[in-house]
């Protein structure tokens, strides 16, 4: 398969791309993996996930896994198609719905302090914001919300969205606009909700969720949601490569270009879409992290750094997503890998960008990585591979 970017000479891109499939010979940690970065031997079923990931179409791939052993780290293809340069364990990178979690802690920390109640009706902090087509923000709970069992229209499920930010025509028409959280709260109200709120067995995943979920913070606080993360989450731990970028179209350094087939069958050209605005996402997918970030984020939630025991165990506490997807808390979602293994964590995906970021339970166990791709690859192969080492 011969891929092509949209940037310079053919050449190049081609001397990039064969970089790129022979990146099985060259998957090893990467510059920085830091103190504690496994041997060649270890963690050699993720590296052959990882590898077979590249292999697959993504153009690389950066991990970083802290067990009882210490930290490793790894990467595998390119960061950059144009030059070969290889991804970094450093890198930043767009998250997508990774930052869901992060909207949910503080909407639990906010219920922990008494300043909102899951059980508050949308309605009661949002008036008259959620009505039209069926949808009645009096119905829905800030729990349903959270866990996605409130039946309001993924707005990113639009046609018209879809056209602006998954084409290539639209893609770059459009991808410096600045959109408002409450014109994709209209995007979706457009359409008639999936079903009734907390239905009988019902859930369906809705982006609208968490644009709702962080406007509710912000008329609960007063202060953007993004600062409210800021201020509970990354402060506290010290997160110093993670940012809710608001409007900012470009990655802080270090970092890889994103690419995407934007609609595109896999043989058709590649696209470099690392630069856009991520207002179309708001609180539903724009924060940057890196993956030593996450596994630290993830740890601490699961270990009860952020949250009360009371408010962890209503996090935990899941619905069942469908047959064979696992189950979904409240911005969290529980995996059990073939070998028994149970993971929590989330995944995201956004234009040029697919993330995995999970830990066990007692938080002795976590993985994250990034497919610089939003188009090819097998993440549950990385998962088992790290857990399950298979």
């Amino acid at each position: 398969m011969r891929m092509r970017i949209r940037t310079t000479a053919v050449a190049a891109v081609a001397a990039a791309l064969s970089v790129a499939l022979a990146a099985p010979a060259v998957a090893a940690p990467g510059p920085g993996a830091g103190p504690g970065s496994a041997t060649d031997t270890d963690h050699g079923a993720t590296r052959r996930a990882m590898r077979s990931a590249v292999a697959a179409g993504v153009p690389g791939v950066t991990a970083t896994a802290r067990d009882r052993r210490g930290t490793w780290s790894a990467t595998a293809g390119v960061g950059d198609l144009r030059t070969g340069q290889k991804r970094s364990p450093r890198d930043h990178y767009r998250v997508g719905s990774v930052t869901k979690t992060f909207v949910a802690t503080v909407v639990l920390q906010l219920a922990a302090e008494g300043a909102l109640s899951l059980d508050d009706t949308v309605d009661t902090w949002l008036p008259g914001l959620v009505t039209g087509n069926g949808h009645d923000g009096t119905r829905i709970t800030l729990r349903q919300l959270l866990n996605h069992t409130s039946g309001v229209f993924d707005y990113t499920n639009d046609e018209n969205y879809r056209r602006t930010y998954s084409t290539k025509e639209g893609f770059f028409e459009h991808r410096y606009d600045t959109r408002a959280p409450e014109d994709l709260v209209r995007v979706a109200l457009a359409h008639e909700p999936y079903f009734e709120p907390g239905a009988p067995g019902e859930w369906k995943y809705s982006n609208t969720n968490y644009v709702l979920a962080a406007l509710v913070i912000e008329k609960a606080t007063g202060r953007p949601y993004g600062e409210e993360v800021h201020r509970r989450v990354i402060e506290p731990l010290h997160l110093t490569a993670t940012s809710v970028p608001g409007t900012r179209v470009s990655l802080p350094r270090p970092s890889s270009r994103a690419y995407s087939k934007l609609g595109s069958p896999a043989t058709e050209p590649t696209y470099d879409v690392t630069r856009f605005n991520p207002s179309r996402t708001f609180a539903a997918g724009e924060i940057i992290s890196d993956s030593e970030d996450l596994n630290r984020f993830y740890r601490a939630l699961l270990t009860g750094r952020l949250l009360p025991p009371e408010q962890l165990d209503e996090m935990t506490a899941t619905v069942p997503m469908g047959a064979g997807q696992g189950d979904y808390g409240l911005g969290l979602m529980k995996t059990t890998l073939s070998c028994g293994v149970t993971v929590w964590g989330h995944s995201g995906k956004t234009s040029g960008s697919t993330t995995v970021a999970v830990t066990t339970e007692d938080g002795r166990h976590s993985l994250a990585f990034n497919f610089n791709g939003d188009w090819a690859g097998n993440t549950m192969a990385v998962l088992q591979a790290e857990f399950c080492g298979d």
